[in-house]
């Protein structure tokens, strides 16, 4: 005859259950985080009516921007100048304009001398955009997966900061 098994010291039947609370509520909490996380992205994705950016001409009367495409540019900014800081110049002309600047670096295996634009995914009209915004002739199609930005702008010794402005009138003889 076998007798009843008595249960161990100081162990209770709801332990169990207690283990499963606790992990259902750090369950929910994560799950909890990750909709928040979510909700909150999907309200700062949300962009309103934004107004389309005015530049000034050289004699300081406005004078509206060329259209661009809607919605966000990835732009990544390369000096292959040798020139110092041309990078972050070109940077702060493209943010200045709207553009989402998400790199800026130096450039290797591009002519010193020549700017250019470079259009990574298929979209000419970003990268065309990005470059009448800098008054960079040159435009070219190199759609790159391994990128991930929409336009590589590379900068050489002919760009100055200065270049995206309308160049200054000459005096009337």
């Amino acid at each position: 005859m076998s007798r009843p098994k008595k249960a161990r010291s100081g162990s209770t039947a709801g332990s169990g259950s207690r283990l499963q609370t606790v992990g259902l509520f750090l369950t929910l909490l994560v799950v909890a985080v990750l909709v928040g996380s979510l909700a909150a992205g999907l309200v700062g994705r949300r962009g309103g009516g934004e107004l389309a950016p005015v530049a000034a001409d050289s004699a300081g009367a406005a004078r509206p921007s060329a259209p661009r495409p809607a919605g966000r540019v990835r732009v990544e900014v390369l000096n292959a100048s040798g020139v110092p800081g041309l990078a972050a110049k070109g940077r702060t002309a493209l943010r200045d304009r709207g553009f989402d600047v998400v790199y800026v670096g130096n450039a290797r295996g591009y002519e010193p001398d020549t700017s250019l634009v470079l259009d990574r995914v298929g979209r000419m009209e970003l990268a065309r955009s990005v470059a009448d915004e800098l008054a960079i002739p040159r435009v070219y199609a190199r759609p790159d997966s391994n990128v991930f930005v929409d336009v590589t702008v590379v900068l050489g010794k002919d760009w100055t900061a200065d270049a995206d402005a309308d160049p200054p009138l000459e005096p009337a003889q």
